[in-house]
């Protein structure tokens, strides 16, 4: 089995969590994942996956050299309402926000969680 094979979810997770310059490569039995994350709560989510399927760390095939993108996290992002989102839809692209997060950051426009419309922006706040 190749170390692409052993850590295909931790591949997957980091090409689906929007990594940018995703750079993957197996070289004298170590996996290198290379990228940019667009906010802290991604690359901790990566390292947590990778955790899970080596628990102790110990087997050294892996370096992970991600870096966060600069402006992310710290500070509350803006998401603009589209048709058909709901406060629960929109808080799965942002790990570690919940709908109700999003709702109380936004409590100056939304009077009712259930009453969103296109074209709002609404803040995100950072976790």
């Amino acid at each position: 089995m190749s170390l692409q094979d052993k850590y295909k979810q931790l591949i997957d997770q980091a090409a689906s969590a929007g990594i940018s310059n995703l750079q993957v490569t197996e070289q004298d039995n170590v996996l290198y994942i290379n990228g940019t994350a667009p906010s802290p709560a991604i690359k901790d989510q990566l390292w947590d996956t990778y955790e899970k399927l080596d628990p102790d760390m110990r087997s050294a095939d892996v370096v992970m050299n991600i870096s966060v993108a600069e402006g992310a996290g710290g500070g509350e992002q803006t998401y603009e309402v589209k048709a058909g989102d709901s406060l629960s839809r929109i808080a799965k692209n942002y790990p570690g926000v919940s709908w109700k997060d999003i709702f109380e950051a936004n409590k100056d426009q939304i009077k009712d969680p259930n009453l969103i419309h296109p074209g709002q922006k609404l803040k995100i706040p950072a976790v």
